[in-house]
Order: C-alpha cells, then structure tokens, then sequence
C-alpha cells in the first residue's frame, strides 16, 4: 500500500491520534507494515510520532487532545496550572502540560511537550469539558479546586498571588467540589488552601 493511499484511509476516520496497532487494523496489514508506513509518512511531514506507539495523524494536533491517550485505559484531562493558564486565570504559562487522571502520577514525554499526570480520586474525577477531538480541559472552578487539592496535602503554602477569577466565576461550586472529598482531614487542608488563594484576588 502507497503511503499516499494509507494517510487517505486514516484521514477519513476522523481521528486525530492513533495506536501504531489501531492502524494496522485499519489497513489491514501488520503491525511492522504499519510502523514502516507511518515512518515514511512522518518523513514526508504528513504524520507526527508522539511517542512509541502512538501517532498524530493531522499536524495540527492540539496539545490538550493527548492526556487521554497517554493515560488509557484511564481517562485524563487537562487541569492544574496548565488550565489556570488557559482560562487566563494566571500569567505565567507552565512548561509542561498538567493533566488529571484515574491512572498513577508520572511524567510523560512526547514529541508535543511533557505531560505531568496526576492521580486523581474518582469522586474527583469531573469538572471537565470537551470531546476527544477537542480534548478535555477542567473549567476554571475545578481547575483552581485540583490545583490546590494537589498542593494542599504536601504542607507547603498556598501560593498564587497572580490568580484572577474570570467572569462569571463560581465560588460556591469550589465548596461542591470539596464536599466530594471522603477524608475530612484532607477536606479541611483543601478548604482552608482555597480560602488562602482566593483571599488575594477578587471575582
């Protein structure tokens, strides 16, 4: 099969990112055809390697779409500083791109940037929006509620004296979210962290 013809095939699935064994499916051929395919596809520019195995079929892949594939069978979405980042709730745009996931913590590197994963607790596991095509970004409220339930329990400050809370910011969906956390111990620490972060800025 013409490499030509194979990106033709995989382009009409409409999927941005593929397993190496996902397109060996799709082509019905091996799964070393497949890698030798993609090669010559990444060689020609028309496909991206994102990491061993998976593939960025369009070359405008957006950043925020890949957390999911890199975490599964558990799902992921993107939070933390990397949202705040993105609702404009703080300046500085962090290096790395944070993700929150039923899988374990880890940091992943991709041909996109580095993913920092980190786990969260199923109760927790909401607040996002999206599709996989789009990716699946926290909004604000939970962005800045998983921020600090990350940083909370390791007994260090508080500190994001750059937030600013977008219009139509909702403070009493950050006490929802807390109110979902089973320790009351770590209720607490997360509470009285959201309190300190929003003392220093106004919705």
């Amino acid at each position: 099969m013409r490499p030509a013809d194979a990106l033709g095939d995989l382009l009409r699935t409409g999927r941005s990112i593929m397993e190496t064994r996902e397109v060996a499916v799709r082509l019905g051929v091996s799964t070393s055809h497949a890698s030798h395919i993609l090669d010559s596809l990444q060689e020609a520019g028309l496909v991206r390697r994102l990491r061993r195995g998976l593939w960025a079929i369009r070359q405008d892949i957006d950043p925020f779409m890949v957390p999911p594939y890199l975490t599964a069978p558990f799902p992921a979405y993107t939070s933390f500083w990397s949202a705040l980042a993105h609702h404009g709730m703080i300046e500085q745009v962090p290096r790395s791109i944070y993700a929150a996931s039923l899988g374990r913590t880890r940091w992943i590197d991709t041909s996109v940037g580095t993913y920092s994963i980190h786990h969260i607790a199923p109760e927790l596991f909401d607040g996002y929006e999206g599709s996989d095509e789009q990716g699946y970004l926290a909004v604000p409220e939970k962005a800045l509620f998983d921020t600090v339930y990350l940083l909370a329990p390791r007994g260090g400050e508080i500190r994001l004296p750059e937030l600013q809370l977008p219009k139509g910011f909702h403070i009493e969906e950050l006490e929802a979210w807390t109110s979902r956390i089973e320790r009351q111990r770590l209720r607490t620490i997360v509470t009285r962290g959201l309190d300190r972060a929003l003392a220093a800025t106004t919705v």
